[in-house]
C-alpha cells in the first residue's frame, strides 16, 4: 500500500513557496485593489502560483498529470504581464535550503515558466495519477484582504489521496472562532494537510518545514441548533436565501459567516465552525474540482462527512468538473444526516 509520504510532503512544500508569492503580490500591489482584470494583482497571484506548484510537480513526479486553473495564452501576448509575473516568480523562495531544493529550486527562465504553466491541461478522468490546483481560490476574498486559499491535491484513480491548504489569512488559533474578519499578518497564516486514511492536520504557514502538524478534528455537535454554517461571500456562487430557509428549518439561528475560498472546508474541519453548504444557484453550473477535491479531504480527515445536495459522494473522476455532483453539503458525521434531509427538503419545495 502506497504511503503518499513524499507526495504529501512536496505538496505541503509547494503550497507554502506559493503562498509567500501571494502574499508579496498582495502586499505590494493589491491592497485597495477590487478588480479582476487582466493586469490585476490576482492575475499575477495566479499565474505566479501556479507556475511555482507545477514546477515542484514536474521536478518530483514528472509523468503525473495537472489539472489546473490557467494557461499561459495570454501572457505570451502580453510581455509586459509576463515580466511583472517573472519578477516574483524568480524571487520566491523558501528559507530553508533543502526543501528548496527537494522542489526542484528556482525556475530557469521566463519561457519556462510560461511553459510550466501550461502544464495545467490535463483533461482530469478516472484513471492515473491527477493534480488539482487552484492557485489563488476566492479572488475576491485575496483583493479585499479576505480569505483565499492555495489548494492542491492528488486524485489517483478518481480517489483524492492527498489534500493541502494553504490559508494565509486564517488565525493560526485552532481555538479561534471562525469570523468573517479581514486581516493578514501577526498570528495568521495556516497549512492544512491530509493522506487519505491517516487524519488531518493543521501547522503555521511559516513553518512547514519546521513545526509538526498537529492533528485537528470536526467539532461535536450535541445540540445541533446550536450549530454555525459558513457560506460563501457571494450569493451568485451559492443560494444564500436557501440557506437560511435550512438554518430555520434545523432550528439554527446562530448568524452564518461568509468567507471566501476553501477555507470554509478548513474552518469546519478544525472545529471552527460546524456546517458547509454550497446550495446549487443553477441547473447547469458544473463545480470545479480544484476548488474542492483538497477541502473535500481535510474534512473526511477530521471526522466529517461531506456528499452533494443528494447525498452522493463528490465524484472527482468525471474530468475537469464535479459533472454527476449539484452543490455540497459538509458537516460532522453524526448530524450529516439531519442537515442532508433539511437541505433536500428545501431545495424540493421550490
Amino acid at each position: 500500500m502506497q504511503s503518499y509520504h513524499k507526495e504529501l510532503r512536496v505538496a505541503e512544500l509547494a503550497v507554502q513557496r506559493a503562498s509567500i508569492l501571494t502574499q508579496k503580490v498582495f502586499h505590494e500591489k493589491a491592497k485597495g485593489t477590487l478588480s479582476k482584470d487582466d493586469s490585476s494583482p490576482v492575475t499575477i497571484g495566479d499565474f505566479g502560483a501556479q507556475a511555482l506548484i507545477i514546477h515542484a510537480l514536474r521536478k518530483n513526479f514528472p509523468t503525473d498529470q495537472i489539472v489546473g486553473e490557467e494557461e499561459a495564452n495570454s501572457l505570451r501576448e502580453n510581455g509586459r504581464l509576463a515580466d511583472q509575473i517573472w519578477e516574483y516568480v524568480k524571487s520566491t523562495k523558501l528559507a530553508d535550503d533543502g526543501s528548496e531544493n527537494l522542489l526542484g529550486g528556482g525556475i530557469q527562465g521566463e519561457s519556462q515558466m510560461l511553459e510550466c504553466i501550461d502544464e495545467g491541461k490535463s483533461p482530469g478522468g478516472a484513471s492515473g495519477r491527477i493534480w488539482a490546483l487552484d492557485p489563488v481560490d476566492g479572488t475576491k476574498g485575496f483583493l479585499r484582504g479576505g480569505q483565499y486559499a492555495v489548494c492542491l491535491a492528488l486524485i489517483e484513480d478518481g480517489d483524492v489521496k492527498v489534500g493541502v491548504l494553504g490559508c494565509p489569512n486564517l488565525p493560526i488559533d485552532n481555538t479561534a472562532p471562525m469570523s468573517a474578519d479581514i486581516g493578514d499578518g501577526e498570528g495568521r497564516g495556516v497549512l492544512f494537510s491530509a493522506i487519505l486514511g491517516s487524519g488531518a492536520t493543521s501547522r503555521p504557514l511559516s513553518q512547514v518545514s519546521s513545526a509538526q502538524g498537529q492533528p485537528i478534528h470536526m467539532r461535536d455537535v450535541p445540540d445541533i441548533t446550536q450549530a454555525t454554517f459558513c457560506e460563501s461571500v457571494e450569493s451568485g456562487h451559492s443560494s444564500h436565501s436557501d440557506q437560511a430557509a435550512i438554518a430555520k428549518k434545523l432550528g439554527i439561528s446562530n448568524e452564518s459567516v461568509r468567507m471566501d475560498s476553501q477555507a470554509k472546508y478548513a474552518s469546519i474541519a478544525r472545529g471552527a465552525g460546524d456546517l458547509y453548504l454550497r446550495l446549487p444557484v443553477r441547473a447547469d453550473y458544473q463545480e470545479k474540482i480544484w476548488d474542492h477535491a483538497a477541502g473535500d479531504l481535510i474534512v473526511r480527515e477530521a471526522g466529517g462527512q461531506v456528499t452533494d445536495v443528494t447525498g452522493g459522494r463528490l465524484d472527482f473522476s468525471k474530468g475537469r468538473t464535479l459533472r454527476d455532483n449539484k452543490g455540497v453539503v459538509a458537516a460532522p458525521k453524526i448530524i450529516h444526516g439531519q442537515v442532508l434531509e433539511a437541505v433536500k427538503s428545501v431545495l424540493s419545495i421550490k
